[in-house]
């Protein structure tokens, strides 16, 4: 099948471009002029340069194609550089949508998040009313909700990379954050990650498959796991014993309310709320999927000794 691709040079992208590959799809890709470098066997896809508000890169981008896939997304905006939750996750999603219908798509598969609410963080928000979108529109659509996800970044930035270097490597204490005032509880919230290989045979696997229309696929992976444990693997991972001690998630919600406009500020107020209500969902979704799921483990985070 002729597959369009938008957002496939990031982290979640690069292995959704290998996964397409193996199956034997051809590939049309949207790409920023100057990210061509940063796109996986594009020597084997239709390069198409523009952006994702040129609407004619996007109408190039969906001649012909039998499935459409959206997969832009940002885990922080920066709207001093118009990158926002906004206009990637809503706004361009939305013109993606339209467009395919005008082209004659059929099917489309959208990147969406798990936890997303309609009146949770600009995040949750933004792709809570694109997946209202999607499933109003004509479309065959599927829609996929991960939780965190993990593996090798191949030089980008992932979940356990950047825990790696900007908790397990500091000179400080790593942080169990908690609510309220007395430390109970403290890093007990609970996340279900995901390999990034297994998130893209979701999407490959429901190419095709007509069970999959017009469903929501939460991915889960092998084990659901308190912060306090996926901290403790990955400094497993990079032999490391690190000393871990209860944070208020209130102040550190606080310092990021005022320090967050700097890029180098490690998180920001909103993200502290997403991870304080937790991520879970189960791994029925992956093994309806015909999916082997893949541990967090000390063996699978290997990558993070490169």
């Amino acid at each position: 099948m002729k597959v369009s691709v938008f957002g496939g040079t990031g982290f979640v992208g690069n292995y959704l471009i290998d996964a397409l590959i193996a199956a034997e799809h051809q590939l049309a890709v949207l790409v920023r002029e100057g990210s061509e470098n940063r796109l996986n066997h594009a020597d084997r896809c239709a390069l198409v340069t523009g952006d994702i508000e040129d609407d004619r890169a996007v109408e190039i981008a969906l001649e012909g194609a039998d499935v459409a896939i959206y997969n832009i997304g940002i885990l922080r905006e920066f709207p001093e550089r118009d990158i926002t939750y906004d206009s990637l996750h809503y706004e361009s999603a939305l013109h993606v949508i339209d467009s395919a219908e005008e082209a004659g798509v059929k099917r489309f598969l959208l990147m969406s998040a798990n936890g997303v609410k309609p009146h949770g963080t600009a995040y949750q928000r933004t792709k809570y009313q694109t997946e209202q979108y999607l499933m109003a529109s004509a479309l065959d659509w599927t829609i996929f909700q991960p939780s965190v996800i993990f593996g090798d970044p191949r030089g980008r930035m992932e979940f356990a990379t950047q825990l790696a270097q900007d908790i397990i490597a500091s000179p400080f204490p790593a942080p169990l954050f908690y609510d309220g005032l007395l430390p109970t509880g403290a890093g007990q919230f609970l996340l279900s990650p995901v390999h990034v290989e297994n998130v893209a045979e979701a999407f490959v696997n429901s190419i095709g498959n007509a069970d999959t229309v017009d469903r929501i696929y939460r991915l889960g992976g092998q084990e659901t796991l308190t912060w306090k444990e996926i901290l403790t693997r990955i400094a497993a991972a990079t032999g490391r014993h690190k000393l871990m001690l209860p944070v208020p998630a209130c102040a550190v919600s606080a310092a990021a309310s005022v320090l967050q406009r700097f890029e180098s500020f490690p998180i920001t107020k909103d993200q502290i709320r997403m991870l304080m209500e937790g991520n879970t969902c189960t791994v029925d979704d992956l093994l309806e999927l015909g999916i082997e799921p893949r541990a967090f483990s000390t063996e699978n985070l290997a990558y993070l000794n490169n």
